[in-house]
């Protein structure tokens, strides 16, 4: 008799679990659903028209555009950077993802000795921002293909690796504590694995993206750093590291995945 109640007992528990499941999966049509609805007419549209304008611009004290700047492809040419990058550059001499990379050429090219990069939303940075939203855009649709060939870029991936499951600050966090298992989320947000190929090249691609809840366009340094203070770690500064090597750990895990940016989230 025993046996039997504690086999219709765990029938009960099992019958709740699957309702719960089914509930998750009736939440997420839900938040598809919405995001349906808003993605008609993503704002990010103004940055990309705006990044355009300040690509073909003739700015800084040397009076030149970003139509010399060489993005991986060649000097000029956007259609395909974004998915490739972050990436080495033997110029300066370092990997560099697509925010650093205009950074440098502002320096490099427009003659701007300290482009002021380490406000969000700010300054100099506005305009890296907008410059990224039209490079991105360039991309959509292309697959993911971060090159592996150079000692720097393998390198990169495997610090980028590290940090993913490094754990540390007052909640004992890393990132994989949130994104190195399947069917979880905090609240009504879906957390994806970013250990495996899908989830990891979509929401790396994901960036630039158009946040409702603020209306600013977020580039993907900036959705690290806030990752970094949900963690309670100090901010990194503007192309720390940290930053380019979780890039290129994520890019690379999404190798052949469908570009999405610039995108538009909650």
């Amino acid at each position: 008799m025993r046996v039997v109640k504690v086999g219709s007992a765990l029938l009960v528990l099992m019958a709740a679990v699957s309702g719960a499941w089914a509930q998750k999966s009736e939440t997420e049509k839900g938040i598809d659903k919405y995001r349906e609805m808003i993605a008609d007419g993503n704002p990010a549209e103004l940055w990309e028209a705006e990044g355009e304008e300040l690509w073909k611009k003739k700015d800084g004290p040397n009076k030149a555009s970003f139509e010399t700047c060489n993005l991986g492809q060649g000097p000029g040419v956007v259609k395909g950077a974004y998915v490739t990058l972050p990436r080495y550059f033997s110029d300066a001499g370092r990997v560099m993802d697509l925010e650093t990379r205009l950074a440098y050429c502002m320096q490099t090219i427009q003659g701007i000795s300290e482009p002021k990069v380490t406000s969000y939303n700010q300054g100099d940075h506005k305009k890296i921002v907008a410059l990224a939203t039209y490079v991105a855009a360039a991309s959509k649709g292309m697959p993911l293909n971060l090159p592996q060939e150079h000692p720097e870029e393998k390198r990169m991936y495997e610090l980028g690796k590290r940090a993913f499951f490094y754990r540390a600050g007052p909640y004992d966090f890393s990132c994989a504590t949130c994104h190195s298992a399947e069917n979880t989320r905090i609240r009504l947000q879906a957390l994806p694995n970013l250990t495996t190929n899908k989830p990891a090249g979509e929401a790396y691609t994901s960036w630039p993206a158009y946040r409702v809840s603020n209306s600013q366009l977020w580039p993907m340094q900036q959705r690290l750093n806030d990752c970094f203070r949900q963690q309670r770690f100090p901010e990194p500064k503007f192309g720390s590291e940290v930053t380019l090597a979780l890039s290129t750990y994520m890019g690379v895990n999404g190798k052949g995945v469908a570009s999405l940016a610039p995108t538009i989230k909650r």
